[in-house]
């Protein structure tokens, strides 16, 4: 009897393992929201890890989280580490592409309480009475992801925290002072100066 259970029990581990491994291997979570400001204001936000207090639903779920700065303030290079509470967990981010003022690249790195590395994007977009940001995210599923994913809709949790992110950047962007617009200052065009005799 106690064989047969046995047999029953390791029968059922194999299947619910080869139904784990039949999972995607990779996600992609994606949220979008309408900004009444251009793109420049909502780049500036992402673009500085300073400023990310201002709209980051994770900066609020730990108040006394530990955070340190390195590389430039702002733009390609500039790295931003967090160790926290649970909720929020440890890891670094460093910002890798900075294309003003569309697009934002970050390796977003995990060490606890999963280690994992994921990319960050963030695209701006002009559009009808300002912009379109965008927050998009690519990673691979681990074993213990793609299980996870059996119980809880990943997109579902990942996405309503991204919304939350948008909708308090919305918030900002549209009552921060414009931001100067990408490229070259433009110079005031001369006027015509008098000729002497």
């Amino acid at each position: 009897m106690a064989r047969k259970i046995l047999i029953g029990v390791a029968a059922v581990i194999v299947l619910l393992v080869l139904v784990i491994l039949t999972r995607p291997a990779t996600f992609h979570v994606e949220r979008s929201i309408g900004v009444g400001a251009p793109p420049e204001n909502a780049f500036a936000l992402v673009n500085d890890f300073h400023a990310w207090p201002e709209w980051s639903p994770w900066e609020k779920r730990d108040p006394q989280m530990k955070k340190t700065f390195e590389g430039p303030p702002a733009g390609v290079g500039a790295k931003y580490a967090w160790s926290g509470n649970d909720e929020v967990g440890e890891g670094h981010m460093t910002l890798e592409k900075s294309e003003r003022p569309s697009t934002i690249g970050i390796k977003l790195e995990f060490l606890k309480p999963f280690a994992a590395t994921n990319a960050t994007t963030f695209t701006f977009a002009p559009a009808a009475g300002g912009s379109k940001v965008t927050w998009a995210m690519d990673g691979e599923n681990s074993f213990m992801a793609k299980a996870a994913s059996l119980f809880m809709d990943m997109d579902k949790m990942i996405g309503a925290d991204f919304e939350k992110g948008l909708a308090a950047m919305k918030t900002a962007a549209e009552s921060a002072p414009k931001a100067a617009p990408a490229g070259p200052t433009a110079l005031p065009v001369p006027t015509a100066i008098p000729v002497g005799p």
